[in-house]
């Protein structure tokens, strides 16, 4: 990407500039040639022609081979990148060998691509030189030959003679110029093509399509009276409604929010014909605490994707207190929405900060009553700074362990009625987890949770299990229910396997 723009820049700020200015000043040449002898200039005519003839040949073959450079080069960058950000990952499965290996097929690959592409490059100039110096001798042969034989000579204005010797030079100054000025072009042509190369690639990342977002109904504060009436206000009340304005009647209804989440009948795919989810049904009401396990790529962490409209289903309905999610804006869906996702994502700045991104308009004290739910807050205060400790580099001044609280705080900063913990306490050692659990019990208090965990001993006291296995739900029920049944749950649970 960087390499990309750098060369787009290279075009844009000095390959165009030169170029209009050659070309001008060959289209001024071309009106001094004209006014002069068109014999002469039909002679450098035919010279510019064999030019453009073998820019076109070897400047195609130069372009080409710029462009595989260019693909080269950013998968050499590309490489060097992921083995430096994962250098302890190499250094523990010993692959250094092999890396250099790796590395040094791809350099090789990234050598022979430069040196054709600027063997292509390179020789274009000279030749184009070459024909510039055999056209100067060419315009002196032709120039004295209209001299010596007084031949009529043709201008635009019409027919006249060669008077003198001084026509003859200063077509040679011309013709000098004119090809300078074309060899000052084709050296443009590598830019340009690298240029090309690199704008492509850019572009393809521009025109990406954005999210759509066809939702109207949006989130906003409510008051409700004695009478159960709901009303939209301008302040923060604390309370949620869904504003839902009825296309067809032009009426407006308000519905609390509460979480009550239901899937119906859902399928999904990441590619077409590959269905991730198939036939999935379930619902969870406010309050329940509803777990997801199975085995890696079951699809678990695909239905909370849905629930947050990080995809769309490719059939059946996903409804949030009983309005189909595709109707409610994804911005505001998401903001009553609390994740925690198992590779913690912290920013530059204080560890205040990283809670607050939670919700910006938090204040002190509900910052520090989030991070104490999460059990953070103990360590956060033994911090050198506490609370204003400068994060960067994603917390690389934490352990993993304290990275997640902080991650779990911020959720807990958000107060979002339904919160998704997606293997948030696998970063976490198991005494850590059992104080996180408790401010995560304290967390769910009266809203839907949907935990997806390995760890099955964090998911035991759910109101609901369910069992993926390949987009299917297989198993439905308590951990006790699901224990006593001796099933795909009870097999994971115990790592014991029934023999018939």
């Amino acid at each position: 990407y960087t390499n990309d723009v750098d060369a787009v820049r290279e075009l844009v700020g000095s390959a165009i500039p030169s170029l209009i200015q050659s070309i001008s000043l060959l289209c001024y040449l071309i009106v001094m040639m004209v006014t002069r002898s068109i014999w002469i200039m039909l002679v450098i005519c035919l010279a510019v022609f064999l030019m453009f003839m073998c820019t076109k040949t070897i400047g195609g073959r130069s372009s080409k081979n710029f462009i595989k450079q260019r693909k080269t080069y950013g998968k050499f960058e590309g490489f060097i990148e992921e083995m430096m950000s994962g250098q302890k990952v190499v250094k523990v499965f010993t692959h250094e060998d092999i890396t250099r290996e790796d590395f040094a097929e791809i350099n090789e690959q990234l050598r022979v691509d430069t040196t054709v592409a600027n063997t292509y490059g390179n020789i274009l100039g000279p030749i184009i030189g070459n024909i510039g110096n055999l056209l100067y001798v060419i315009v002196l042969f032709v120039g004295l030959v209209i001299y010596t034989f007084n031949i009529p000579n043709l201008t635009i204005t019409g027919i006249s003679y060669i008077s003198g010797v001084g026509i003859v030079v200063g077509f040679l100054q011309i013709s000098r110029q004119f090809t300078n000025h074309i060899n000052q072009s084709t050296n443009q042509v590598n830019t340009i093509v690298m240029a090309l190369a690199g704008a492509d690639r850019v572009y393809k990342l521009i025109d990406e399509a954005h999210e759509e977002d066809k939702g109207y109904v949006t989130l906003v504060n409510a008051v409700v009276d004695e009478n159960g009436n709901i009303t939209e206000s301008s302040e923060r009340t604390g309370v949620w409604a869904w504003k839902h304005p009825h296309q067809e009647t032009g009426d407006i209804t308000y519905t609390l929010l509460a979480g009550d989440i239901r899937m119906v009948d859902v399928d999904f795919a990441y590619v077409e014909g590959k269905l991730v989810l198939e036939d999935v049904s379930l619902y969870a009401k406010p309050g329940q605490k509803v777990a997801f396990v199975g085995a890696t790529g079951a699809g678990k962490t695909t239905i909370t994707n849905l629930i947050n409209r990080f995809y769309d289903i490719a059939d059946g309905k996903i409804r949030y207190d009983g309005i189909n999610i595709n109707k409610i804006k994804k911005s505001d869906l998401r903001k009553s929405l609390g994740i925690v996702l198992q590779d913690t994502s912290l920013f530059t700045g204080t560890v205040m900060e990283n809670i607050r991104y939670g919700r910006l308009e938090a204040t002190d004290e509900e910052v520090y009553e989030a991070a104490k739910i999460a059990n953070a807050y103990d360590f956060i205060t033994r911090l050198p700074e506490g609370f204003n400790t400068k994060l960067e580099s994603d917390g690389a001044n934490l352990s993993q362990g304290q990275r997640q609280l902080i991650s779990i705080a911020r959720a807990a900063c958000c107060n979002a009625p339904v919160m998704i913990l997606d293997e948030a306490t696998s970063s976490i050692d198991t005494r850590t987890e059992l104080l996180v659990q408790k401010g995560t019990d304290a967390l769910m208090n009266g809203r839907t949770v949907f935990v997806i965990a390995h760890r099955l001993s964090t998911v035991q006291n759910s109101n609901v299990i369910m069992v993926l296995d390949h987009g299917h739900i297989i198993e439905r029920g308590t951990h006790d229910d699901l224990i006593k049944a001796k099933g795909q749950y009870y097999q994971l649970y115990t790592g014991a396997f029934e023999l018939e």
